[in-house]
């Protein structure tokens, strides 16, 4: 495999720092999430550093490579276009799956695929049908995971070699997500990163987190701890990476602060080189996680979601979710045959793909849409990932829609209001459409009581949704109808 031209050190830009960003000395390259931007109207902070020569790499959360479904042309079409306009060198998406189309749900985050030979299948060819559409190589991620599948038939390292044996795809190996992995899913870092072949490694990802109850929360929102520094070394140990990158999505520092954490990361990666050089003993192993404890691993209060249009991280706990409510009637009975035919078919003679569709639908429809919890998947690990689900799509649709929690009175109103909208309404069309169905919702039940907080409302519904609001007596007949159902 042709080696990666080399990036050097770099961070992820958002918009929040985007100031910081330019000032940061030593600065390389950055990274965008490709859905965050638009190639025709670049920000001007943006374009100042393409201007200057700093590369810019187009990072895909939405494709879903993973998902039983062959890739959206259509969004294919829209990552590639991105590439073009940033001149990038590459683009990088993630091995996950994120929607199912049968039923239609989305998860809003990236869930981690069965390490099974159907699964594998199904991901190759997509795989290939991204590198036929994208016009310059194609990169994928290895994901943080709070749970496993069940019956899973490889190892994180045999899935990930046979994958870039067959595809040819290059590796971005986010370090932050090993170490999640190690506590959440109890697997050995360094045995990935001894069994994957390093020589397809694009570049690196490096993120904090926290660990609550047993469980770590990859969250992007905390600094970068030693021990993720420490698998960062480790991986410095086997091979140079042609670049390394900081992620930070929420809670953002100081500037002095990602200075620090930048300055931290070429410290380790000075260090590998004395250390390949024979002049330095390799890189202790970080230690072994503490083992899970108790009956039940709990998210505590305060974890982050990133705060984008897109999944990556679900790490904010809130109250389980309960019984749904008659206006996700539709889409949670078609979720029950889904998880229904699954536990019919899941072992029979039906092609792969169909396979993983039952699969993952079962699973997406038990997560958002309060169907059965699939034959041995771990409950407590599921019950987690629910709460983060929920929590994130509250978080991300109030960074979309902003004006939201102001009319409804702050981020604890708001939150409380839509995570009783969330029960009954899994999300089947982004976050955008997310929050005009919130506030539709809202205004069919004559809320929010204050009138002219309705009236604010009502204003913002419209002005986005180009049309009337539902009238009174419409408003009426579908409240009688749900109470029916």
């Amino acid at each position: 495999m042709k080696p990666m031209a080399h990036l050097g050190v770099g961070i992820g830009w958002r918009p929040e720092i985007a100031d910081a960003v330019e000032r940061l000395d030593g600065l390389d390259w950055v990274e965008v999430v490709a859905e965050n931007i638009c190639p025709g109207h670049l920000p001007e902070a943006l374009e100042r550093l393409r201007e200057r020569g700093t590369r810019i790499v187009p990072h895909g959360v939405s494709l879903g490579l993973g998902g039983a479904d062959r890739p959206d042309p259509q969004k294919l079409a829209a990552l590639g276009e991105r590439a073009v306009a940033l001149g990038a060198p590459l683009v990088t998406e993630h091995i996950a799956f994120v929607r199912t189309s049968s039923p239609v749900l989305e998860a809003g985050h990236l869930l981690p695929v069965s390490r099974t030979r159907d699964a594998l299948d199904v991901l190759c060819e997509n795989v290939r049908i991204a590198q036929d559409a994208l016009p310059v190589p194609l990169a994928l991620e290895n994901i943080a995971a709070l749970f496993s599948w069940p019956g899973e038939e490889m190892t994180e390292g045999q899935f990930l070699t046979e994958l870039v044996e067959r595809t040819g795809v290059r590796l971005l190996i986010d370090v932050a997500n090993l170490h999640t992995n190690r506590v959440n899913r109890r697997e050995d870092p360094a045995a990935v990163l001894d069994s994957i072949p390093l020589e397809a490694l694009a570049y690196v990802h490096v993120a904090g987190g926290v660990e609550r109850g047993g469980v770590w929360h990859d969250t992007h929102a905390h600094p970068v701890p030693p021990v993720v520094l420490d698998l960062l070394a480790e991986l410095r140990s086997r091979v140079e990476p042609a670049g390394v990158l900081l992620e930070r999505d929420d809670d953002f520092p100081p500037e002095a602060e990602l200075a620090g954490e930048l300055a931290a990361i070429r410290e380790v990666l000075t260090a590998g080189r004395t250390a390949s050089a024979g002049e330095a003993a390799r890189p202790v192993r970080a230690a072994a996680p503490k083992p899970l404890s108790g009956p039940e691993p709990q998210a505590g209060a305060g974890g982050g979601a990133e705060p984008r249009p897109g999944p990556e991280s679900a790490s904010a706990p809130e109250p389980e979710a309960g019984p749904r409510s008659a206006d996700g009637v539709g889409a949670q009975t078609e979720a029950r045959q889904a998880a229904a035919t699954w536990a019919r078919t899941g072992a029979g003679d039906e092609g792969g793909r169909t396979r993983v569709a039952l699969g993952q639908a079962a699973l997406l429809s038990a997560l958002v849409a309060g169907t059965p919890v699939p034959e041995g998947f771990d409950r407590a690990r599921l019950r987690v990932q629910v709460r983060a689900l929920a929590a994130k799509r509250a978080d991300v649709v109030a960074k979309v829609a902003p004006e939201l929690p102001g009319i409804l009175g702050g981020r604890e109103p708001y939150r409380k209001a839509f995570l009783a909208y969330a029960k009954g309404r899994p999300m089947t069309a982004g976050y955008r459409r997310d929050a005009l169905d919130f506030a539709e919702h809202l205004l069919i039940q004559d809320l929010p009581a204050d009138p002219a907080a309705r009236r604010r409302l009502t204003a913002w519904w419209r002005e986005r949704a180009g049309a009337r609001p539902p009238r009174r007596i419409v408003r009426w007949a579908r409240a009688l109808a749900g109470r029916a159902a």
